[in-house]
């Protein structure tokens, strides 16, 4: 059949291949034309039903009555506009008819601030389609005729002499519960490679070259969406049938049935578009000399750090702008290339000898970008069209850099750092050189906007002692190796990072998230010599850390540690741990394809209560969800996944993984050793329909004795009610880190709130009280298990709220027990009143600071 698509806009027709943008020109989305518009309102080209609409409002695609899908993309890059100069006239779903207005556009506007007002209209998706006539180098009005395409059924293939070539499409659905990340999207690169047809995914409106992980990657494809595997050549039929193949069988993951994933609703079209860039850091000057700042940040690697700053800066590495001619500048690109290759390979080799994984898989991830068939077709085309082998390079990584980064994936966005460090070193490569590694002074502590694998990788660890970036991601790949070294490090701690003077000194607590730039000098000498102290005294506490914490006044705390699987049991025993307040269980369920069965389950439970010897077990139930998602744990497409089907919620969405795991905690001995507690809490009837699962299970395995069954407060909600939640529930542990969120309302996992993100809040602080005071009221007891329980100077403050359990980090328990000992209940309680009365964090910091109770048993232990 005939389709014959309508002029969308007054303007000039050019051919695709003359927009400056070899996305469009290389018809990696498909083939069309181009308007160059002398009006502003984009019109339907024929009958059909709204698509989509993309966020930032700039394009539209449309699927005409015959499935054949057009994409209408009103000028270049002119997402980064956010929405500016555009106006929508119809919703996704919304059926349209020939001429009916789709979007207006200020073409003054667009004009000064896009690329180009040059608008592709793209045949994207569908069944097969050719052009068979088209209007080019001519002026058309709206509504004029623009091309005629000729239409095929579903699932046939054309073929014949001359140029034509074989086509073949099948529709498929993703079956991977994370998406098409970068594992998957390098498998189905993998298996696309061997055909010498073009194969090309199709959906929403776009279209990405199959061959290309990056590419695939950027169409941000999650659980359930519908794609068309498209492939033209002489062997497409074959390419088609093995790409969708394995597309079905997970691409190396447990495939999820679709039906077990919630429908999910489409972002309004006039949503927030991602930024395709990173915002500009506001250059500030330094601070001055002897400023003392305390800069919060975004713990990326443990530890504390005393030092000073060496600034890291990414120099721009010249290369010639204009090339030698074509064959001279693809060799230049071949052997840089190959250089950087020979490089990675030699650094994936010693990984593997030394047994260094995470070192290893990320420089594999490297080597596989490295040869990526996209990003050399856009370098060669670039270097085709006149470019030199150094910029055609940059423009390809940084435009699959910002398509990345365009997805509003805080992961994806860390891979396209990637992408730029593969950058930086293609181009030192061509430019002759080889990377420097970078001399540093003992006790260093890294300074720089952001710092790439391959520069931490080339750094003398034994004279680093850490680093603190303006930008940057707590899973990015640079914050894995810096976990893997043994480094501390902080990352996302905005332009402030970048007003370090050099050699400044400075003290990072990458515990606490905080970075000390030029303490008063009193305060830098008195941690120097607290640092030449800290063996001994940390020698005395430990010591002393086997006892219970008992206060002067006789008032017992119980000082438990926090443990994610059997070695931190051990590690917190040796510290002085009376117990285990907080056992992760999702040490047991992250990072495979299968849930872990009954016996599995049971088998590590009793190994952490062995390693405990005896000491209570709080076993919390599974918590995922949000920003931990589990492969063969489906769950909906979320705009807000912190808000969605978190803890507790998905225990009762899906009854059998929970029952499972109650029923092999009820089997750990000897009995009454465990306690369990539920997660996420934010009703009573949450509470309750634990309780029963638990009862039937205890019932069903004739265990007789009861089990203390408690909850979590990490909602305001179970806060301001806990003294209902008392009523059902055995005790009440507070998890600072969720309860600060939902309180400030501020996302733990966004680098620009980290600044502000503090649960010394004063609101964060009253909750606590009310938390414990609720509890009181039917004898319950309150612990803390978040990160603030781990935070000495803050233990007294919290037993002041009424809190009579801490679980902390294993070497933080030494300290707090040495700093609550000498304190009276009394004074605590004193203390709290006042930081409850204070009006910011900052405020109940300093407060803490002046109280001096545990600098001054600090200094008396020494």
């Amino acid at each position: 059949m005939r389709l014959t698509l309508l002029a969308p806009l007054d303007g000039w027709v050019s051919p695709l291949e003359e927009v400056p943008d070899p996305v469009f020109a290389q018809r990696m989305m498909g083939e069309g034309l181009a308007l160059d518009p002398t009006g502003g309102t984009l019109r339907a080209p024929c009958d059909g039903t709204v698509v989509t609409v993309h966020r930032a409002r700039h394009a539209v695609t449309l699927r005409a009555d015959c499935g054949v899908e057009i994409l209408m993309h009103v000028g270049l890059e002119t997402v980064a506009l956010g929405g500016r100069g555009f106006t929508v006239h119809v919703a996704e779903g919304a059926a349209v008819r020939a001429g009916d207005a789709l979007i207006d556009f200020d073409m003054d506007l667009l004009a000064i601030e896009a690329k180009s007002l040059l608008t592709p209209l793209i045949i994207a998706g569908g069944p097969a389609a050719r052009i068979v006539d088209a209007r080019t180098g001519a002026r058309v009005r709206a509504g004029e005729v623009l091309l005629t395409l000729l239409v095929q059924a579903e699932g046939a293939m054309t073929g014949g002499g001359g140029d034509r070539a074989w086509q073949a499409e099948q529709s498929v659905v993703l079956p991977l519960a994370h998406g098409l990340h970068a594992r998957p999207s390098a498998m189905l690169a993998a298996a696309a490679k061997p055909f010498a047809a073009a194969v090309f995914l199709a959906a929403q409106g776009r279209r990405a070259n199959a061959k290309s992980a990056v590419a695939a990657m950027s169409l941000g494809l999650r659980h359930g969406d519908a794609l068309t595997v498209v492939a033209e050549g002489e062997d497409a039929a074959a390419a088609v049938a093995a790409v969708a193949a394995a597309i079905t069988a997970g691409l190396g993951e447990t495939p999820v049935p679709v039906a077990e994933a919630l429908p999910v609703p489409s972002l309004p079209s006039a949503a927030a578009p991602p930024h395709d860039e990173p915002p500009v850091l506001d250059a500030q000057p330094p601070f001055t000399p002897g400023e003392t700042v305390v800069i919060r940040a975004v713990a990326a690697a443990p530890g504390l750090a005393l030092g000073r700053a060496f600034r890291v800066q990414d120099e721009e590495v010249e290369v010639p702008a204009t090339g030698l001619g074509e064959a001279s500048e693809r060799q230049a690109l071949a052997m840089a290339l190959e250089r950087v290759r020979a490089r990675l390979a030699a650094a994936v080799a010693h990984a593997d000898e030394t047994r260094q994984i995470q070192r290893r898989d990320i420089f594999q991830a490297h080597l596989a970008i490295l040869d990526d068939p996209d990003l050399l077709d856009e370098a060669r085309a670039a270097i085709a069209g006149g470019a030199a082998a150094g910029p055609a390079w940059r423009g390809a990584t940084d435009r699959s850099a910002a398509a990345l980064r365009a997805l509003g994936n805080p992961r994806m966005a860390e891979r396209a750092a990637d992408l730029i460090d593969l950058r930086r070193q293609v181009m030192l490569a061509l430019a002759g050189r080889e990377p420097q590694p970078v001399i540093l002074p003992h006790g260093a502590i890294l300074v720089a906007e952001e710092l790439m694998p391959s520069q931490l990788s080339n750094l003398d660890p034994s004279r680093l002692a850490g680093f603190c970036t303006a930008r940057g991601g707590p899973t990015s790949h640079v914050a894995i190796l810096a976990a893997s070294m043994g480094v501390p490090a902080l990352v996302a701690g905005g332009a402030a990072v970048l007003r370090i003077p050099d050699d400044a000194p400075l003290i990072l607590d990458a515990d606490r998230g905080l970075l000390h730039v030029q303490p008063p000098a009193e305060d830098l000498a008195k941690l120097e010599r607290e640092t030449t102290r800290r063996k001994a005294r940390a020698e005395a506490n430990l010591t002393a850390a086997a006892a219970d914490c008992v206060m002067a006044d006789g008032t017992r705390i119980e000082v438990y540690t926090n443990v994610g699987k059997v070695a931190d049991a051990v590690k917190g025993v040796a510290k002085g741990a009376e117990g285990c307040g907080l056992l992760r269980t999702e040490f047991l369920f992250l990072d495979r394809q299968t849930a872990p069965d009954e016996d599995e389950q049971a088998a590590q439970y009793q190994a952490v209560a062995t390693a405990l010897a005896g000491r209570p077990l709080i076993i919390r139930t599974l918590d995922v969800g949000g920003d931990k998602p589990l492969p063969y744990l489906p769950l909906p497409r979320e705009e807000n996944p912190i808000l969605g089907l978190r803890g507790v919620r998905i225990g009762l969405r899906r009854p059998e993984i929970l029952r499972t795991q109650l029923r092999a905690i009820l089997r750990v001995r000897p009995v009454g050793q465990c306690r369990i507690m539920i997660p996420m809490v934010s009703t009573l009837d949450e509470v309750r329909a634990v309780r029963d699962m638990l009862d039937q299970e205890r019932e069903a395995l004739g265990h007789a004795p009861p089990v203390q069954l408690g909850v979590m407060v990490e909602t305001p909600a179970a806060a301001v009610t806990a003294d209902q939640l008392a009523t059902e529930a055995d005790f009440l542990s507070i998890g600072t880190n969720d309860l600060t969120q939902y309180v400030l309302a501020m996302d733990r996992g966004n680098p620009d709130l980290a600044a502000r993100l503090d649960a010394l809040h004063p609101a964060v602080l009253r909750l606590i009280r009310q938390t414990a005071d609720g509890a009181a009221k039917h004898g319950r007891w309150v612990g803390v298990c978040g990160a603030l329980a781990s935070d000495p100077a803050a233990a007294p403050l919290l037993v002041g709220l009424g809190v009579t359990e801490l679980s902390a980090t294993p070497p933080a328990i030494p300290d707090i027990k040495a700093a609550l000992r000498p304190l009276n209940k009394a004074a605590c309680v004193a203390l709290a009143q006042e930081a409850l009365a204070q009006e910011s964090a900052a405020a109940v910091r300093s407060l803490l600071a002046r109280a001096g109770m545990v600098a001054a048993v600090t200094e008396g232990a020494a």
